[in-house]
């Protein structure tokens, strides 16, 4: 039978890294900062795109000060009676705007999020399509520009189509005709219906 031998106790092999002599390697200077500052402006971008909500809320607050900035200076020729007068509505709804600003906001700093519905079909990873975005702004002021000296009829038919066209609309034969047929429909009802009157423009005469 074997003798059972001994086995010296091996020491601890010691860490190079702690040893005398061997220096830790620091970090390389601006390291620190540099990795700062990229998370930075990274950190603002996600805040940010997570609380995109917040700029329709500075819109609303932007139009509630326009409304009732326009409201309150407006100059009232006719004679009131009542409580209620041409400046009643607008401050109504310039205080509203006001208030639904000021709600949204508080709403999206809290965590609030608006949910797409089941429906929807909208990826919020893809761009903005701003080529529709910018048509439209340029269809609405042109009309605001040609509403003057062309009258509502075409200034309106114009503003129909354009918004049709950038929507993506491609029916030339359809398109103006039906645009056409809505700015007469429009400019009867507010005109001879509801007595709000409208510009005609050169088409005044034969309408």
């Amino acid at each position: 039978m074997t003798p059972p031998t001994d086995t010296p106790n091996t020491p601890d092999t010691p860490n190079t890294s702690d040893a005398p002599g061997t220096p830790n390697t620091p970090d390389a200077p601006g390291t620190a900062g540099a990795v700062a500052a990229t998370a930075g402006p990274r950190d603002a971008r996600s805040w940010l795109r997570e609380h995109s909500e917040i700029g329709v809320g500075l819109l609303l607050l932007a139009l509630g000060v326009l409304v009732l900035t326009d409201a309150l200076t407006m100059t009232v020729d006719l004679t009131q009676r009542g409580p209620v007068g041409p400046k009643t509505v607008p401050v109504v709804v310039g205080i509203g705007l006001l208030v639904v600003a000021v709600l949204l906001t508080l709403d999206v700093l809290r965590g609030g999020r608006g949910e797409a519905e089941g429906g929807e079909d909208i990826d919020l990873a893809e761009p903005s399509d701003w080529r529709t975005v910018l048509l439209l702004a340029g269809v609405f002021l042109a009309n605001a520009v040609l509403i003057g000296p062309l009258g509502f009829p075409i200034s309106g038919a114009l503003l129909f189509w354009g918004s049709a066209y950038a929507l993506g609309s491609r029916h030339y034969d359809r398109d103006p005709l039906i645009a056409a047929g809505l700015s007469l429909l429009t400019y009867f009802v507010f005109n001879n219906l509801l007595g709000v009157p409208l510009p005609g423009g050169p088409l005044m005469g034969v309408l």
